[in-house]
């Protein structure tokens, strides 16, 4: 995705909202590295404040999970990011009562990618903060998202 062809607009809504055979949102993720692999990017949750990595849904008209990854490291973050790794499928963690009807049973799929990137302007700079950390800063920052904090220790980011 070159940088002229990113939209400084955000999507919302779930209308084209990929999800999975159990009725799960399927969401894809980034765990942004710097080019040495001693830092990560992690953004501000516009809900509950803490820190998090760059995720959303999957939507109909992005052929791969790997390009709804992208995006979201874009709209999110204000970053381009080349994949380097696909981490798999990281199932939901949060117990039945954490879920809501806006955060509903999700499956995460998460990418490793390098931050090739950093935009001054992106799409929710008025929403969020970004912050690059430590390998320990982010593992204490993620501490309360079990499925965040998976997609950290599966990445290749120096411990």
């Amino acid at each position: 995705m070159a940088a002229h062809q990113l939209s400084m607009e955000a999507r919302t809504g779930r209308s084209n909202q990929r999800y999975g055979s159990q009725g799960e949102r399927l969401v894809a993720g980034i765990v942004p590295l710097s080019s040495d692999k001693y830092y990560v990017l992690l953004i501000q949750s516009t809900r509950r404040g803490g820190w998090v990595l760059p995720k959303g849904g999957w939507e109909t008209d992005e052929a791969t999970a790997q390009d709804a990854a992208k995006r979201e490291a874009w709209e999110e973050a204000g970053i381009i990011c080349k994949i380097t790794y696909d981490l798999g499928l990281i199932p939901e963690k949060r117990k039945p009562e954490e879920l809501t009807a806006q955060a509903p049973k999700a499956a995460y799929h998460f990418f490793e990618g390098t931050v090739e990137k950093q935009e001054a302007q992106w799409p929710e700079m008025h929403k969020r903060a970004r912050q690059w950390m430590t390998f320990s800063q982010a593992t204490q920052a993620l501490a309360d998202r079990p499925e965040l904090l998976d997609a950290l220790n599966r990445c290749t980011m120096h411990r």
